[in-house]
């Protein structure tokens, strides 16, 4: 078993696009509209995974963001939680933000276990990303 992608449900495809494609550098895989069904797929990977030839080039992990075509907003349940990241640097990726109109929603704070830095951004539709930033041991 391998793990994919994750599907997000997206009620503007243009905001979602400049916020994973231009302000954290997620780059697109693929971009697909069905005109017949109406709605579009785009599938993006973050910056640091790479490329692998299958029959079509593709990544792992990826983002599908669906936009259903008409669909202006949606009902987001309690249950999901949020999508994870490791980074470099949480204080770059704020800046590459701030660059795009976007911020941090919540930290930067120390993890529960001490090992790491963590913060939130949301996107667009307020689905959350976690972003965590190693401290190595000369920082502690």
């Amino acid at each position: 078993m391998k793990y994919l992608h994750t599907m997000l449900r997206v009620s503007d495809l243009e905001k979602s696009l400049h916020f994973y494609n231009i302000a954290l550098g997620f780059k697109v895989v693929s971009r697909q509209d069905h005109a017949k069904d109406k709605f579009t797929l785009v599938f993006l990977f973050a910056p640091s995974d790479s490329i692998y030839p299958q029959p079509a080039p593709v990544a792992a992990p990826m983002i599908e963001l669906t936009y259903n075509w008409g669909v202006s907003s949606y009902e987001k349940g309690n249950a999901y939680g949020h999508m994870a990241y490791q980074v470099e640097s949480i204080e770059k990726i704020q800046i590459q933000l701030k660059q795009h109109g976007y911020d941090l929603s919540w930290g930067p704070a120390l993890s529960p276990s001490g090992n790491s830095r963590l913060a939130f951004i949301d996107d667009p539709d307020g689905y959350e990303i976690e972003l965590l930033e190693e401290i190595k041991p000369n920082q502690k």
